[in-house]
């Protein structure tokens, strides 16, 4: 069954085409295949397009999607590149909509910076983080080579580490632009923050300094990543005073909206923790434990 053009001339010399649907048939006599019309759509400038449409949709539900591809098109189809998308593309729009991307390029343009590349970059490593947590040289072929992330074709380690040491030196310009952008959008009500602190601790038995000690002891001189050096013995909220911990401070709104958080020292007393949030709130906020 297909559908097939057929044109007549008319006296005025003009040609006009009709378009019909039709499957062959072997003749009785002579055997040869021969058009039989099923049914007549009209003149083909004149032929209602959408209901065409209607029964191309109706007829592919009946295959799958690679049938679907190859019956629609001229000749075999190659595929060439497949990336996913639906992970990036739903996180791209929540970076979108809470204004995250436009907070970055504010900044990196102010210290002359590729703004929008080092924007693309910076979303890359979070989507990377958020859909398949890998380093950052596995982000760059994550992004090279399995998904489509929109302006962002690609880029080199160095590249990635180059945003990192941006978004940690701009960290506290980048979220005052985010605070007062999110804000904005959701109307909160940002004239009093309340902060409250909790601890989480490490499955091990050794806090940070007891384990730089041990790494010095055994002649590796590499410093020890951030998050470890905060992880010290103190109050276990979580009731397990034997193994090391941080303590983790959030900023909330008078609905319970989440605004900011901070990471200190495991053995940081919650008065103390409250206090050093405070300070480091962006103004006007008026902040209560």
């Amino acid at each position: 069954m297909y559908l097939r053009e057929t044109r007549r001339r008319n006296k005025d010399g003009s040609v006009v085409a009709y378009l019909q649907l039709a499957h062959n048939e072997r003749h009785p006599v002579t055997g040869s295949p021969v058009a039989k019309v099923i049914h007549n759509f009209g003149r083909a400038d004149r032929v209602d397009r959408q209901a065409l449409a209607r029964l191309v949709a109706s007829i592919s539900r009946f295959l799958d999607p690679a049938q679907a591809v190859a019956a629609a098109a001229a000749g075999v189809v190659e595929v060439l590149d497949s990336r996913r998308l639906g992970g990036a593309w739903l996180l791209d729009r929540v970076w979108d909509r809470l204004q995250i991307g436009d907070a970055v390029i504010r900044v990196a343009e102010g210290r002359r910076l590729d703004g929008e590349a080092t924007e693309r970059v910076i979303f890359a490593l979070v989507a990377q983080r958020a859909l398949e947590p890998a380093s950052k040289l596995a982000a760059t072929r994550w992004v090279a080579e399995r998904v489509f992330i929109e302006r962002c074709p690609g880029f080199s380690e160095d590249a990635a580490y180059a945003a990192m040491d941006f978004l940690l030196g701009a960290l506290e310009d980048i979220a005052s632009e985010i605070f007062w952008s999110v804000a904005h959008l959701l109307n909160l009500d940002v004239d009093i923050v309340f902060v409250d602190t909790t601890s989480t601790y490490w499955e091990l038995e050794v806090a940070a300094e007891l384990g730089e000690t041990a790494d010095r002891d055994g002649g590796d001189d590499d410093e020890l990543p951030a998050e470890e050096g905060e992880r010290r013995f103190g109050h276990s909220k979580d009731h397990r005073n034997d193994l090391p911990q941080v303590v983790i401070a959030m900023a909330v709104t008078r609905d319970g909206i989440p605004v900011r958080c901070w990471a200190f020292p495991g053995n940081t007393a919650d008065p103390q923790g409250q206090r050093r949030s405070r300070r480091m709130e962006p103004a006007p906020a008026r902040l209560g434990g």
